[in-house]
């Protein structure tokens, strides 16, 4: 098992300029050497239907369940919409959610975790609490501290939704180093 740590993460947000991606292309410019991070796209997970999982779901289904499989951690930025998580996002966790097949976990079950989130007022506070609640039936690991719950975005990102503030990618950067951290010790137990 090589010592670099691969992680896989997802925003709840479809929008080219959206800040939550924005956190995300932040996290891979300050993540520490022994880290990589994919971030992938959920423009094509169609909406989760059970007639259509198992082993003949949707090629892109397939490609997301086995891109969280294959890492050895997530982090997901999730927005805030309607005091909870989007619903692009919580369709995401739904497909990720299910066991693949007879023989083979749901690439989520156990898996170390990081969120993160950028938003309005509150900075993501409820979507976070949601979030978190929601991983627990797949006994996700989640990083606690330290938290990304960036308020007031328009004041720390650019127009593009580029993260501008170096204190809030300080914050990025801590988390991510914890959750490389935590999933070596998860990797010890």
């Amino acid at each position: 098992m090589s010592d670099s740590i691969s992680i896989a993460a997802f925003a709840g947000s479809l929008r080219a300029k959206s800040v939550n991606r924005g956190l995300l292309r932040a996290a891979v410019e300050v993540a520490p050497a022994d880290a990589t991070i994919r971030i992938l796209a959920l423009h094509d997970l169609p909406f989760y239907d059970a007639d259509h999982d198992g082993p003949a779901s949707p090629p892109a289904v397939i490609a997301f369940r086995n891109a969280i499989a294959a890492a050895d951690a997530l982090l997901i930025a999730t927005p805030e919409y309607n005091y909870s998580v989007s619903g692009v996002l919580k369709n995401a966790i739904d497909w990720a959610s299910r066991k693949p097949s007879q023989d083979t976990p749901p690439a989520l079950q156990g898996k170390p975790a990081a969120i993160m989130g950028a938003g309005g007022r509150f900075g993501t506070v409820r979507a976070q609490a949601h979030l978190r609640y929601i991983l627990l039936h797949n006994d996700v690991k989640l990083v606690n501290k330290p938290e990304v719950m960036i308020p007031r975005a328009w004041e720390y990102f650019d127009g593009d939704g580029n993260l501008t503030d170096e204190a809030m990618r300080d914050q990025v950067r801590d988390l991510v180093v914890a959750l490389v951290a935590w999933t070596r010790l998860l990797r010890k137990a």
